[in-house]
């Protein structure tokens, strides 16, 4: 299926590792023109370069998602690079699982408020390609109580509130706002990599809770978010798509 990406305008954030970098990759591999950013410029540097080596073309900004005014003006930078926007991914987690009054505020500001920031800041260049659309990455912890409820699981479950509710308002302005909730996905240097070796009890709980018998990978994740991310998905908008090898037994009504 051509995707009808080729030429888009992409910016994603935090595209150095994990599921990010498998975003960035796969937009590439559609024929986006792609921006990330990450907080390590050794680490962009590092994407970019295996990029380049498999054909592709993305560029890196150094930059963290939690500085409010450096995101709105990488955004706004970006957007004058690539000659406007067609997409947007609100990928960075800080991953603050422990209770913790420091990760709630970590939290709040780097998976809430920095897709909060991206959305505002795209916005009118998204509006102004007209078929813009909005990604978020949220979890199967933002719908269901697991070992991750407290700041990560609440603010991923805001997350995926605030962009329906996005949804709807910039529908009528040909603008589309999704979800998707990874399952547990494992990739080298990931936070289930250090689970498996700082407390391998609950590694072989949470690997034997998925009826697949494994954990996701981020490139099944990526296709996911550049699928709905896509002008074929042009009817799509307001949906929270679940990628988790049906780990998560609630029905989404």
């Amino acid at each position: 299926m051509d995707l009808q990406l080729t030429g888009s305008r992409v910016l994603v954030t935090g595209g150095t590792r994990g599921i990010g970098r498998a975003i960035v990759e796969a937009f590439v591999d559609e024929g986006a023109v792609v921006e990330f950013c990450a907080r390590d410029a050794a680490e962009i540097e590092a994407t970019e370069k295996a990029i380049a080596e498999r054909g592709g073309r993305a560029t890196g900004v150094r930059l963290d998602v939690a500085d409010g005014p450096a995101l709105t003006a990488w955004v706004a930078e970006a957007a004058g690079r690539l000659g406007g926007l067609d997409a947007v991914v609100a990928n960075v987690s800080a991953l603050a699982i422990p209770d913790t009054e420091e990760n709630w505020r970590r939290s709040f500001e780097v998976d809430l408020m920095h897709t909060v920031r991206l959305a505002t800041a795209a916005l009118p260049h998204l509006e102004a390609g007209g078929r813009g659309s909005i990604t978020a990455i949220s979890s199967v912890s933002g719908r269901e109580a697991d070992f991750a409820s407290g700041p990560y699981g609440t603010m991923k479950t805001a997350v995926v509130g605030y962009i329906q509710g996005l949804a709807l308002q910039l529908a009528p302005r040909g603008v589309r706002a999704n979800t998707v909730s990874p399952g547990n996905t494992f990739f080298e240097g990931g936070v289930w990599q250090q689970i498996q070796q700082g407390d391998p009890e609950l590694y072989e709980t949470a690997l034997g809770l998925n009826p697949t018998g494994r954990m996701g990978l981020p490139e099944e994740m990526a296709r996911a978010v550049v699928f709905l991310a896509s002008p074929v998905s042009s009817f799509t908008t307001g949906t929270n798509l679940v990628v988790d090898g049906a780990l998560t037994r609630g029905i989404q009504l």
